[in-house]
């Protein structure tokens, strides 16, 4: 793993990116992997390593920098999460996109890239590759658990790249209302695959939550992996 320095779009300054490559391989498609509310910490870093375990290009954009550069938390405790959450909530979406949108340009110009690039997300990160589906060029874009999604349908509109959607039954962040509004307003969509994992919870792909899935995540991340295969190489 290797930090990298970014410009933002509107000249605010400069922020964090970490890159991690695969071995043997000397052309590969690039993913950006966006946090969850607990910034590039140790289980985002797991699951970028993973991707390039996979074979893939990953690079890991610091969000939080604009409130505090180099979170790095859990949900272990109350008050981590008491920091997450406050994070969260002053984080600005919409800067938070065209960070993205920096960061998948740097990407296809990574040395190795092979000039393709897309976007994995999670929890906050979730609801962001969604925006980055409808925002951005990116050539694939993939959501876990992301949260109230049905406040984006706009943003469904825009896509015009495959958007693949892994959804918790009982995801408590994005209750079964909002599910089947979303469900409902996506069903002639041809960009998007929607998943829904029986019996899950938010968080259900992350090794090292309290309601980690393995049967729902090794499911959603082996179609994860066919699809970034598919359209990254």
């Amino acid at each position: 793993m290797r930090e990298i320095k970014l410009t933002a779009a509107d000249g605010s300054g400069e922020f964090s990116a970490f890159v991690w490559e695969p071995e043997g391989k000397a052309s590969a498609g690039a993913i950006v992997v966006i946090q969850e509310i607990f910034g590039v910490n140790d289980s985002l870093r797991e699951t970028a390593q993973n991707l390039a375990a996979q074979g893939f290009i990953a690079i890991a954009p610091d969000l939080f920098w604009r409130l505090k550069p180099g979170v790095n938390l859990s949900d272990k405790t109350e008050a981590e999460w008491k920091r997450a959450v406050g994070l969260m909530q002053r984080f600005d979406q919409d800067k938070g996109v065209e960070d993205l949108k920096t960061t998948l340009a740097a990407a296809r110009k990574l040395p190795g890239c092979n000039g393709n690039a897309g976007t994995i997300g999670y929890c906050l990160g979730g609801r962001l590759a969604v925006m980055m589906a409808g925002r951005s060029d990116a050539d694939v874009n993939v959501s876990y658990y992301g949260v109230a999604l049905d406040n984006l349908l706009p943003e469904f509109a825009t896509i015009k790249a495959p958007l693949m959607l892994h959804i918790a039954e009982l995801d408590e962040f994005f209750p079964a209302e909002g599910r089947d509004k979303l469900l409902e307003s996506i069903e002639e969509n041809d960009w998007v695959d929607a998943f829904i994992y029986p019996a899950a919870h938010h968080a259900f792909a992350r090794a090292a939550s309290a309601h980690y899935d393995a049967r729902a995540a090794t499911i959603a991340n082996g179609r994860t992996t066919e699809l970034l295969a598919e359209i990254l190489g």
